[in-house]
C-alpha cells in the first residue's frame, strides 16, 4: 500500500489509509505496527475518520467501475477536506472515462490538470 510506504519514508507525515473492506484495513493496520509505523499510519474504514479532519494530499485510484454516481458522491465527500494549497491526485483508465471525469471535476469546482499519461492511464491532481 502507497500509504504505508509513504509513512516510512516521510518522518513527519501523518498516513490514513481509507478503504471499504474491513478485511484490507486491518492488515494494513497489522502491518503498520509490525513495521513500527501504527503511530503514523492509520487505516479506516470511511465512517471512521473523523469529520473535521483535513488532509494535505490525497492519492486515489478512484473505484471507477462503482458507477458515475457513487464515484461522484465519493470524491465531493472527500476533496472538499482538502487543506487550502492541498492537492490530491488521481490515477484513473483513459477507457474508464478519465477525460470526462477531469471535465467534471472542473464543473464541481475542483479543476485539475493531467500530470502524465501512459498505457491507458492519466494521472490527474487537483488543487484546493
Amino acid at each position: 500500500m502507497i500509504g504505508l510506504a509513504l509513512a516510512t519514508h516521510v518522518a513527519d507525515a501523518t498516513v490514513w489509509g481509507i478503504d471499504v473492506n474491513e478485511r484490507a484495513v486491518l492488515l494494513a493496520n497489522q502491518n503498520a505496527a509490525a513495521l513500527g509505523l501504527a503511530g503514523r499510519y492509520r487505516a479506516a474504514l470511511p465512517d471512521e475518520v473523523p469529520d473535521d479532519l483535513v488532509f494535505d494530499e490525497i492519492w486515489s485510484n478512484p473505484p471507477i467501475r462503482i458507477g458515475k454516481q457513487a464515484l461522484h458522491a465519493l470524491l465531493l465527500r472527500w476533496f472538499p477536506r482538502l487543506a487550502p494549497g492541498g492537492r490530491a491526485v488521481l490515477v484513473v483508465g483513459k477507457n474508464l472515462g478519465a477525460d470526462s471525469l477531469q471535465r467534471w471535476l472542473g464543473e464541481q469546482g475542483f479543476p485539475s490538470v493531467r500530470l502524465a499519461g501512459a498505457k491507458g492511464f492519466r494521472v490527474l491532481e487537483v488543487r484546493r
